[in-house]
């Protein structure tokens, strides 16, 4: 497979993975360059959101419903033509239904050869960040944590300190700093986050 290909993991969920990845296919997209993105697992609330970020429909790579060679043949399929695919992971990068790893994230960014960034919630945290995205990378062999993105990040002291103990004791940039912001949040609920299409019609009702 020749097609550029990053997928985002975190290590738990509501690290902020939808929120990175859709800033990075709306960067990419608004360069002009043409981004498939995709989901893993059955998923159809993120990939609405991923599909309006690219403006190209988003698909889904499920593990249980389709076989190795299937989803390999389904990002070469999709992501033809295209200058790069982005696939956002679920739940923590390794989590899966067995203990063997099966169906995980970093097993599909494998199968994938495919680098990751990590998306940390670095809330609260300071050093210690170094020794969670170093526990990440050396977990499973051949996992490629190539970079990370650091989210909630308080202000530029911080961010100063994150990034430098990444950078000195595991060897990857931190390549994106998201700041504690809400604004930059979606609603969720027990399901998952708030479909795009529900979203924009609460932002267009009348208030008051």
């Amino acid at each position: 497979m020749e097609i550029p290909r990053l997928v985002v993991g975190a290590p738990h969920g509501r690290s902020g993975k939808t929120t990175a990845t859709l800033a990075l296919v709306g960067a990419f997209a608004a360069r002009g360059l043409v981004v498939q993105p995709f989901k893993k697992g059955p998923d159809y609330i993120d990939p609405s959101w991923l599909t309006a970020a690219a403006n190209r429909a988003a698909r889904n790579l499920d593990s249980f419903m389709l076989s190795d060679a299937a989803m390999v043949a389904s990002v070469t399929r999709a992501a033809r033509e295209t200058d790069i695919a982005i696939i956002e992971g679920n739940h923590g990068l390794f989590d899966s239904l067995d203990e063997e790893g099966s169906g995980s994230t970093a097993a599909l960014a494998r199968l994938l050869r495919a680098p990751i960034l990590l998306v940390v919630d670095a809330t609260r945290m300071g050093r210690s960040v170094a020794a969670l995205v170093e526990g990440y990378q050396y977990f499973e062999p051949d996992t490629n944590i190539a970079g990370v993105i650091l989210n909630n990040v308080a202000q530029a002291r911080h961010a100063a300190k994150l990034e430098g103990a990444i950078e000195q004791h595991c060897g990857i940039p931190v390549v994106g700093i998201l700041p504690r912001d809400e604004t930059l949040a979606i609603a969720d609920r027990p399901l998952g986050l708030i479909p795009r299409r529900e979203y924009d019609a609460q932002a267009r009702a009348p208030r008051g």
